[in-house]
């Protein structure tokens, strides 16, 4: 079935205002429950954004849109998650004469109420991820970003160990990727993807993010040949990117448990196709790769596939979009 999200309170579409951006978290401990933020116009004509939120309880049959988080507060880029007991958090990027902070929302009922927000530093574009590996970490919220927009340069990084009511200091990340997400492994190790410094991906790894109190280190900085790059301001989508690099882990109990994966839309190099959807995966823990797997099955090499992103079910199962 197909469910319009953005609409009033009798479920219908409310004429004039926009969303785009959508960013979708689900409880684990009640998969009826999921929450979808966006960039919220209250009208197409303008370019004032808000967060908007949405929520369902009954597994995406109807879904209630309340409005914004922060109403007349422009907010943009939001990137939800959800914790091990089914707390809800909303991570929302503002701007303020050009210098870009983060802000993180929690929600203990569902998305249906939210507290004020902590200021989380921050940056262009941010991407966060929560701990849910049972571990020590377990809780933990991990946030990077680009660091050249970053409002602590040259941090690009940040972290909290208790729930959201602090984020520490940024620091760097080693081998500073860019355009790129995170994502928590088996035993509470952290891992950061991004577009690194020449063609390819940089996949940087800490073991002990996950210790309270810890002084991260980042062990081990992987460059993975996805044969090709990420590309800014693409024909496609000229005040954007190509796409973004997506990392996660199978946290199945199959033959794949612990396996990384990557994927990212990216300009071939052996090719020249301006857009494929390039994928490869670990099985040692992110220190060596497959070859680069073209998923895209375009005739030519003249289509764009861009924003290619990945997720990886319970089962171990890997979906691309």
């Amino acid at each position: 079935f197909t469910v319009q999200v953005n609409v009033d309170a009798n479920g219908n579409n409310i004429p004039n205002d926009a969303a785009n951006e959508p960013s979708i978290a689900v409880d684990p401990t009640d998969p009826m429950k999921m929450v979808i933020g966006w960039r919220q116009f209250d009208n197409i004509q303008s370019n004032f954004r808000q967060a908007g939120y949405g929520y369902t309880v009954n597994g995406g049959q109807n879904w209630t849109f309340p409005g914004v988080i922060e109403p007349g507060v422009f907010r943009s880029d939001p990137v939800l998650e959800a914790d091990s007991s089914g707390k809800f958090y909303y991570n929302s990027l503002t701007s303020n004469n050009d210098v870009f902070t983060c802000k993180v929302f929690r929600s203990s009922t569902s998305g249906n109420l939210w507290d004020a927000g902590v200021e989380a530093h921050g940056g262009d574009k941010q991407w966060m991820t929560i701990d849910r590996s049972g571990g020590q970490g377990d809780g933990n919220i991990y946030a990077n970003w680009t660091s050249y927009y970053s409002s602590c340069e040259p941090g690009a990084f940040t972290r909290s160990t208790d729930g959201g009511n602090y984020y520490e200091d940024c620091i760097p990340v080693a081998g500073n990727p860019y355009w790129g997400t995170l994502t928590v492994g088996n035993s509470g190790e952290l891992y950061v993807a991004g577009a690194g410094s020449g063609d390819g991906i940089v996949v940087v790894k800490s073991s002990n993010a996950q210790v309270p109190g810890a002084s991260i280190n980042w062990d081990m900085t992987t460059q993975v040949n996805m044969d090709g790059y990420v590309a800014g301001s693409p024909d496609v989508n000229p005040v954007g990117l190509l796409g973004q690099v997506s990392i996660d882990v199978d946290r199945s109990n199959g033959p794949g448990r612990g396996n990384i994966y990557l994927v990212c839309s990216m300009v071939r190099i052996s090719t020249g196709d301006p857009g494929d959807v390039m994928f490869a995966k670990s099985t040692d823990g992110g220190f060596t790769w497959s070859l680069p797997q073209r998923l895209n099955n375009d005739p030519t090499d003249f289509y764009t596939q861009w924003f290619g992103t990945m997720s990886v079910a319970p089962n171990g199962r890997i979906d691309v979009v």
